[in-house]
C-alpha cells in the first residue's frame, strides 16, 4: 500500500535543514512525491546554550519566523516562534498559543483538508483541537526525553496526553514499544532504516573519499554525528591503542544537538582521524574504502532504545558491522556484538581475515527490505487500518 493523496502536518524534533539527516527528512521528502506536506520545524524543546552554534540558530529561528512559509525539497516549512523553556507552565500555554496560530494561518494558506498529524514529539497536542485532523500519528524514533537538556517531566507528561488521543503509535525500539502501550493499544515495531539503493552502491566499482584513501589499511570507519553522549570514547581511544595500525575514521559533525560536547579524546591517539561532514550522497563513497564499519555507542540514557539509522546503512554498503551489545540489535543477524574494547579489536581482526565480496553482498541483499520506501509502506497500511 503506498501513501498518497492525503494532506499531512507534521511536526518535526529538529530544523529542516540539518547537517545529518534524520528520519523526518528521509521520509517526507519520499511522501511529498504523492502528498502535500505542511512540516513545523522543532519547537526548540532542549534548553540553549550560551555557544555559538546555539545562538546562530536562534537568530535564524527569529528571522525565520517572521517571513511566509518556505518550500524545501518539496515540503512547506514552517518556523514558528517559541521560547525554549518548557518547565514552565506560563510558557507552555504562550507556545501552545503561538504554534496554533502559526499553524491554522499556514494551514489556511495551503488549502489542506482534513490533514493526517503525524508527529515526532508529543507537543504537537495542542494542535489536535484545533486543526481537527483526520487521523493522528505519533513516530516516536527516539527517546527524546532521556536526553541532555530536555525537561523529562513535561515532555513525559505530554507524551502521555499525546499518545493516548494518537490513532496509531510507531515506535523504533522495543523499549519505546513497550513504554507506549502503556497509553495506546494500537502500538506497532518501526526500527530505522536507511536508503538501502543509495548505499548498496557502495559494491560497485568508483571513487573513494580523498581524505580516507589516504588513510593506511586496515580502515575501520565510523559515520555519524560525534557527540560525546552517543559515543563511548574510553573504548573507541582503548581499541585504537591496542591496534595501532589500523586507521579509525571518523565521518561526520561534532556536536550538533550539544555544541559544548567534549571529544578532546579522540584527538590524542595518531590513528584516529576527525575526518569532518560528507553530503549524504557522498557517504557511499567513504563506505566503499572501509574495511569494516562500528558502532561504538554508549548503553545508558537515551541510548538504551536507540536504533542507529547507519546500522542498514553500513549493511546495505556490505560492509560488516561490530556494535557494543545495544538491546535494539541483539536480533539483527547480520551484526556482531562487542562489550569491550579487547572484543571489538577481536571480532574485527576475524572480520578483516574473512570478509569477501560474496559475504558483503549477502548483507546488502538482506538489507534491501529495510528501505524507507518499505516505511512508508508501513505507515500507509496501519493508517488505512485504524
Amino acid at each position: 500500500m503506498t501513501l498518497a493523496g492525503r494532506d499531512i502536518v507534521c511536526v518535526g524534533f529538529s530544523d529542516w535543514e540539518m547537517d545529518t539527516l534524520t528520519n523526518q527528512q528521509h521520509l517526507l521528502v519520499r511522501a511529498a512525491e504523492a502528498n502535500r506536506i505542511l512540516f513545523i520545524e522543532s519547537l526548540g524543546l532542549r534548553r540553549p546554550q550560551l555557544a555559538a552554534r546555539d545562538l546562530t540558530r536562534m537568530a535564524r529561528r527569529a528571522r525565520r519566523a517572521l517571513r511566509p512559509l518556505r518550500e524545501v525539497d518539496g515540503v512547506y516549512v514552517l518556523s514558528p516562534l517559541v521560547v525554549p523553556l518548557h518547565s514552565n507552565r506560563f510558557v507552555r500555554r504562550l507556545n501552545a498559543a503561538l504554534l496554533t496560530r502559526a499553524v491554522r494561518r499556514a494551514v489556511s494558506r495551503l488549502g489542506l483538508k482534513d490533514p493526517v498529524l503525524w508527529s515526532f514529539v508529543p507537543q504537537a497536542e495542542v494542535l489536535i483541537d484545533s486543526i481537527r485532523p483526520a487521523q493522528v500519528l505519533y513516530y516516536i524514533d527516539d527517546d527524546h526525553a532521556a536526553k541532555d537538556g530536555i525537561d523529562a517531566a513535561s515532555f513525559l507528561q505530554s507524551e502521555a496526553r499525546f499518545a493516548r488521543r494518537a490513532d496509531v503509535v510507531l515506535a523504533s525500539a522495543p523499549e519505546l514499544v513497550r513504554r507506549m502501550r502503556e497509553f495506546n493499544d494500537n502500538v506497532h515495531y518501526g526500527p530505522n532504516v536507511a536508503d538501502t539503493r543509495l548505499f548498496a552502491q557502495a559494491l560497485q566499482p568508483g571513487p573513494v573519499d580523498a581524505a580516507l584513501s589516504r588513510l593506511a589499511a586496515p580502515r575501520i570507519v565510523f559515520v555519524g554525528a560525534i557527540l560525546a553522549a552517543k559515543i563511548d570514547i574510553p573504548l573507541v581511544v582503548e581499541l585504537a591503542r591496542l591496534r595501532p595500525d589500523w586507521s579509525f575514521a571518523f565521518i561526520g559533525p561534532v556536536g550538533p544537538g550539544d555544541p559544548r560536547t567534549n571529544i578532546d579524546a579522540l584527538r590524542g591517539p595518531p590513528n584516529i582521524h576527525l575526518l569532518g561532514h560528507r553530503p549524504y550522497t557522498k557517504l557511499p563513497e567513504v563506505l566503499r574504502g572501509a574495511d569494516a564499519t562500528i558502532i561504538p555507542y554508549l548503553l545508558d540514557g537515551e541510548m538504551q532504545s536507540v536504533f542507529p539509522m547507519k546500522t542498514y546503512e553500513y549493511l546495505a554498503a556490505g560492509r560488516a558491522v561490530v556494535c557494543t551489545p545495544l538491546q535494539t540489535l541483539s536480533d539483527v543477524p547480520e551484526v556482531t556484538l562487542a562489550a569491550t574494547a579487547g572484543e571489538f579489536a577481536a571480532r574485527l581482526q576475524e572480520i578483516i581475515g574473512g570478509d569477501s565480496d560474496a559475504a558483503r553482498g549477502a548483507r546488502s541483499q538482506a538489507a534491501q527490505s529495510h528501505s524507507w520506501e518499505s516505511r512508508l509502506e508501513q505507515i500507509a497500511t496501519l493508517l488505512d487500518s485504524a
